[in-house]
């Protein structure tokens, strides 16, 4: 941590202070506004965008980008250095930033099954987050990061940007008010054309890429020709398919809107249809939530079918409400008569502000997509997929999201570790 970042945490504790010492106070607050954050980037795939996006914003500083695979690394460096004439350093090990008391914050875009381990080394090393999404591999580990970031009192952001998003952030606020009615449904959508990962077979290691890292919190599997580095995602192993892949930013908007936390009721249906390979999470799913005051929510995703549409929308007494994936939004009546529609962007930007403000403000739980609402849009995802696994509608807790009375679909709450990397709050 920076020593203008730590300064700030002993301004203003005294109850009892002089005029004097207020004035200073505000000073000091204005300053910490331009106060400069020094970051370091994990994972380069999502991190390459993300680092050239934080080191666009004001008085941040990228100290260094992350990635196992060396080329990454120095690619990146060099797309830095063109586009804010800075280079960072090109390293290999995320613990180097968690080690540099300089260092102000963690960007974590590895794989999944790094999200939670990582997060919670940097909060327990005194570094506020930005994870991307889906915030943890398993539910488990989404409890365990709420529970660091309280512990040592540091900000974590999910990258669902859409949360800070203007025009959707008003959308939301419109529904709260009433402006289709009760709102008691919502639909969320994903639709790509992937193609076939094939079968993969044993192969060297390059010898830019240092597996072991990759793998990490992961128990040891051998090297595969066609998992490093995207398909990993169709492997539960390291990845939760295209619902915890794209799923999740739909799924957040959907309980935003319906205003609900955790369900009680999930059934999931689809499989594996588009391919025979090795891929083991499902191209076709739909996914059914039910919560407790009257409220449902389904996920349709089709990863190798493009012939669909929509991101989401919301069904209320006096009509519907159409979110695109930009941020747009369009209302329509019960006649299905189009009311308003209002153009947005995803909030990208927005997103990493927000983060920004909150670490300058020593304020971590102002956030927009604060690691606890996380926690929540990112369950829906793994509760979905352990009911597709298992074959099961699963009933849960409504206070927490917890599995009722199925020991066998309680065994994927969490995953075994390779004893390294194993986190412990």
């Amino acid at each position: 941590m920076s020593s203008s970042i730590s300064r700030r945490r002993f301004i203003g504790t005294s109850a009892a202070v002089s005029q004097a010492a207020l004035v200073a106070t505000a000073s000091a607050q204005s300053t910490a506004a331009s106060e400069k954050i020094v970051i370091g980037v994990m994972g380069l795939s999502r991190g390459r965008s993300l680092s050239t996006s934080f080191a666009k914003r004001p008085n941040v500083e990228i100290k260094y980008v992350c990635d196992v695979d060396s080329q990454r690394a120095e690619s990146c460096a060099d797309l830095l250095m063109g586009a804010v004439n800075k280079k960072p350093q090109a390293i290999g090990d995320f613990r180097r930033i968690l080690d540099d008391p300089d260092v102000d914050a963690l960007v974590c875009s590895a794989p999944n099954h790094w999200h939670a381990p990582a997060t919670i080394f940097a909060c327990q090393a005194g570094k506020h987050v930005y994870v991307e999404k889906p915030c943890s591999h398993n539910p488990q580990e989404g409890e365990w990061m709420v529970e660091a970031a309280r512990k040592h009192k540091r900000a974590v952001q999910m990258g669902t940007q859409r949360r800070s998003g203007a025009t959707l952030r008003k959308a939301m606020a419109m529904l709260s008010d009433g402006v289709i009615g009760k709102v008691y449904h919502s639909r969320a959508f994903y639709f790509s054309l992937r193609g076939s990962i094939g079968t993969g077979a044993a192969a060297d290691v390059p010898a830019h890429l240092d597996y072991d890292l990759w793998q990490g919190p992961a128990p040891r599997t051998d090297y595969m020709s066609n998992r490093v580095h995207y398909n990993w995602h169709w492997f539960w192993h390291w990845g939760n398919g295209e619902l915890g892949n794209n799923g999740v930013h739909s799924l957040d908007v959907c309980r935003w809107g319906l205003g609900v936390d955790y369900p009680t009721r999930i059934s999931s249906v689809g499989g594996r249809y588009a391919f025979q390979d090795d891929q083991q999470t499902p191209d076709t799913q739909t996914v059914s939530y039910e919560f407790a005051d009257g409220k449902s929510i389904t996920w349709q995703g089709l990863s190798c079918n493009r012939n669909g549409g929509g991101f989401v929308s919301f069904f209320g007494e006096n009509g519907s409400m159409v979110i695109g994936g930009g941020g747009e939004y369009t209302i329509y009546d019960r006649n299905n008569k189009e009311v308003k529609t209002e153009a947005g962007s995803r909030g990208d930007v927005e997103h990493i502000d927000n983060f920004l403000a909150a670490i300058r403000n020593d304020k971590p739980l102002a956030l927009n997509s604060e690691i606890a609402e996380g926690h929540k849009s990112t369950l829906l995802c793994h509760l979905g997929n352990i009911s597709q696994r298992t074959g099961r509608t699963l009933e849960c807790d409504p206070s927490n999201g917890h599995i009722q009375n199925d020991k066998v679909a309680m065994e994927l709450w969490r995953r075994n570790y390779d004893k390294k990397f194993e986190p412990k709050v």
